[in-house]
């Protein structure tokens, strides 16, 4: 009999254990929440600091603005990949001011990206092969600042720790990327990504994202210090995120073309 009452005990134990660990999709899914989607909207003012091989830097300052178009932040409704616009306004370093790239992310087609350089008064849109290129000369690539669709790759739980989740993510259409594979930590608590890993098809590094500093801002776990490194060239960039507010009530009609040349200095400052 005891032996019985300890086998349907471990057996009751395993059971419930198994009913709380989150899948894999559950996840990625808060995730990509916590990394892009909290609140409605968002204002931030960054500072980047690129620092090349020889240790050389360059800063870019600019503002960042978010919509979501998600009315709710629930999971279930999938506010972890509603359709989103971005704003992102330079202020430095002189030969980028008043330079603008704004983004539509959508659910079932490639998001819409423009960017406006004011030197030439000239609005180019970016296609979407373009969306792993160099942010502005920074060792971040323009789908790093506005998120990857989740549904762009297959996830697997690697391995748990008493942290982290370590999620493993390919690409359904490798020859869309540059990368074989990334892999995930992914705090178990907060749901930050802390590190983000780029595989090569040899197994090698070259890539690595990192979340330097977090801190709760109006109730929201945030990365006010994040860092991207290329490991093949020796460089990374720094950013560091001097203000944080969610919610602000941003208005919709602001993330448009006519936007781009005349900025909404009000939301700016």
């Amino acid at each position: 009999m005891k032996v019985l009452m300890t086998a349907l005990l471990l057996a009751f134990i395993s059971v419930a254990a198994a009913q709380q660990a989150p899948s894999v999709e559950d996840i990625v899914h808060r995730a990509n929440l916590v990394a892009y989607y909290q609140g409605k909207d968002g204002r931030a003012e960054v500072q980047m600091t690129i620092t090349d091989s020889q240790g050389r830097e360059r800063d870019r300052r600019m503002i960042i603005l978010r919509r979501d178009q998600a009315d709710t932040d629930s999971l279930e409704d999938r506010a972890y990949w509603s359709e989103q616009k971005y704003y992102v306004y330079f202020r430095r370093p002189a030969d980028l001011n008043r330079t603008v790239f704004m983004v539509w992310k959508h659910l079932d087609s490639d998001d819409d990206r423009w960017l406006y350089l004011p030197s030439l008064d000239l609005v180019r849109r970016i296609s979407a092969t373009d969306k792993r290129n160099s942010f502005v000369g920074s060792d971040f690539f323009y789908e790093d600042v506005s998120g990857r669709n989740v549904d762009l790759d297959e996830h697997e739980l690697k391995e748990t720790t008493d942290v982290y989740y370590v999620v493993k993510s390919t690409p359904k259409n490798p020859d869309n990327v540059e990368f074989a594979w990334y892999e995930s930590y992914i705090h178990k608590d907060s749901f930050i990504p802390v590190q983000i890993d780029f595989f090569k098809k040899d197994g090698e590094i070259y890539r690595q994202a990192k979340a330097l500093k977090v801190e709760n801002i109006e109730g929201f776990p945030t990365v006010t210090r994040a860092q991207m490194s290329s490991l093949e060239s020796g460089s990374n960039t720094i950013m560091e995120y001097l203000s944080v507010d969610y919610d602000v009530g941003l208005p919709e009609d602001i993330f448009t073309e006519r936007y781009l040349r005349r900025a909404p200095r009000e939301h700016l400052r």
